[in-house]
């Protein structure tokens, strides 16, 4: 989602040099320990402007030259996305829908789930702008189509006429925001 905010940024705004942190870890905005953050739970923290972006569709992919899996998932492998202290909607929806699959890696990382997932080791949820930007993956019908996730933005009240984030802001508002 970010890659095309962030060119528009540096073509927008040379001077600007944007430090990216990736992760699952919920960053503090009321202690400053970052100036900007996209997640996809909504902030609760007193003091924070935020804003729901969009929301993200998954679907469910496996390798092209995979079989699909059994109605039960009997015999398939699962790659579930997985970080301490966190839910994540599409992999319940997913083992729901197949519960005899077994479980053949966890990560916190899309990116590698996707990978591992062309590879042909197992059958991941993904969000779409990852399966369909993914070679050697296909789109699997499991007769409806897992939960999407909201994209928030948040960033501390003090903070809101800093030129460099406000820019950001508003490309990513205007770029992402789907309402």
């Amino acid at each position: 989602m970010l890659p095309p905010v962030l060119h528009a940024l540096q073509r927008q705004h040379p001077g600007i040099v944007p430090e990216l942190m990736a992760g699952t870890r919920l960053f503090d905005l009321s202690r400053r320990e970052a100036d900007i953050v996209f997640r996809v739970v909504p902030f609760d923290e007193a003091d924070i402007v935020q804003c729901r972006l969009m929301c993200v569709p998954y679907a469910v992919y496996a390798a092209c030259e995979a079989e699909a899996p059994a109605a039960d998932g009997e015999g398939a492998a699962l790659l579930a996305m997985d970080a301490p202290g966190l839910h994540y909607p599409d992999v319940a929806w997913l083992r729901q829908r197949l519960p005899r699959a077994r479980t053949v890696f966890a990560t916190n990382h899309r990116g590698l789930q996707a990978r591992l997932c062309a590879r042909g080791m197992g059958i991941a949820v993904l969000p779409r702008p990852v399966g369909e930007q993914m070679a050697g993956l296909r789109e699997l019908d499991l007769g409806g189509l897992p939960p999407g996730r909201e994209v928030w933005m948040g960033y501390h009240r003090d903070l809101r006429r800093m030129d460099r984030l406000r820019a950001l802001a508003d490309l990513a508002a205007r770029m992402l925001g789907d309402g």
